[in-house]
């Protein structure tokens, strides 16, 4: 009676079910992804046999974990970012979308104060919980490589996305990389600024203890052909305490030529300190990403540009891939790039109408 609530899910014979397994869960991923892609093919196989005859003991798991694509896949994404973040709800909402639209259950985890020892746990708890493929963020490559080539190695899918390097996605096994370089974004902008003028600045990093926010500001220095030095200051997160930082960095250093901001979370008080001191609209000012507040200084002409990575995109595409190479088994060729792009006061109309939203 078991073996019959198994194959009431779709498959025909107690034979066909190996066969059922190997095709459509065990097709191998490309060379280029994998270094060592016999022995994680076979143990993904071997993982995937063993369930099998664990279902024919345990039938009503049948459902979701051999369904063919027809069944429930479920994606888990984590991020590094704590919950004051607000500039996640685009990513929320990406991932939410693709959920609905691919018919796939997503959920989305992360370190409730931004702490990377946490989010390796939190990785850890996400691939025990048997999802078909986990999202994350590579923040830190020391702090969270372990966690995530341990997923990958106990026959979770891994997409790596928004931070973190094609080559750190290659290193512990994920399927691609899905994201912004983070160093060449900065060191765009850095040109661009530099054509505009500008030969020195101050950088608001309000998540220092991420390397790829150090590489945004470093790329900008490369770009202007300045040394980083003291220019970028570690602003934390607190709003208060942000303003404060930027009023007092300007006021011992009158003469910087401009303001580089990483997001809302260091743009909008930055916005309220040029405000205070009445630099706004005088000093030359960049943010990375976008929201409600940058659009609006982009607006009154205060933000010369946000730079658009399209975290939308970040957590919408890999919900995309991962539910097609698990039904059908096709995978892109190459890593993806979502940014960056640059957002002037001339291409608003649709960035302001879904800020914060979608964009």
């Amino acid at each position: 009676m078991q073996t019959k609530k198994v194959f009431a899910t779709g498959c025909k014979k107690t034979g066909y079910m190996v066969s059922f397994v190997v095709e459509v869960r065990g097709n191998p991923r490309p060379l280029m992804r994998h270094q060592n892609l016999f022995g994680r093919t076979t143990m993904k196989l071997l993982k995937k046999l063993g369930l099998a005859s664990a279902l024919i003991a345990a039938p009503f798991m049948a459902t979701t974990a051999f369904a063919g694509g027809h069944g429930a896949l479920k994606y888990v994404l984590v991020s590094h970012a704590p919950d004051s973040d607000s500039w996640w709800n685009t990513i929320k909402n990406g991932i939410a979308l693709a959920g609905d639209q691919m018919d796939v259950e997503v959920e989305y985890r992360n370190p409730p104060t931004g702490d990377l020892a946490d989010m390796a746990r939190i990785i850890e708890q996400a691939a025990a919980s048997g999802p078909n493929g986990i999202i994350t963020t590579l923040a830190d490559y020391d702090v969270l490589s372990g966690a995530i080539s341990s997923a990958v190695d106990s026959g979770v899918d891994v997409i790596i996305m928004n931070s973190g390097t094609p080559a750190q996605a290659r290193e512990v096994g994920a399927l691609m990389y899905v994201g912004q370089p983070e160093y060449d974004a900065g060191h765009a902008a850095g040109m661009r600024a530099k054509g505009d003028g500008v030969g020195s600045f101050l950088c608001v990093n309000h998540y220092i203890s991420s390397p790829s926010s150090t590489e945004r500001c470093q790329g900008f220095a490369d770009g202007l052909g300045v040394d980083l030095g003291n220019q970028m200051i570690d602003s934390g997160q607190d709003p208060a305490e942000i303003k404060n930082k930027v009023l007092a960095y300007l006021s011992a250093n009158p003469n910087t030529d401009a303001v580089l901001t990483l997001g809302p979370t260091s743009a909008d008080p930055t916005l309220l300190a040029l405000d205070e001191n009445g630099m706004a609209g005088d000093i030359y000012f960049g943010t990375f990403d976008l929201g409600t507040e940058i659009v609006k200084g982009i607006k009154a002409d205060v933000i010369a540009w946000g730079i658009d990575q399209q975290p939308f995109l970040q957590a919408y595409l890999p919900v995309v891939v991962l539910a097609n190479y698990h039904r059908y088994g096709v995978l892109p060729g190459n890593n993806i790039n979502s940014g960056p792009g640059f957002v002037t006061k001339d291409g608003l109309e649709l960035v302001e109408k879904f800020a914060g939203e979608y964009r």
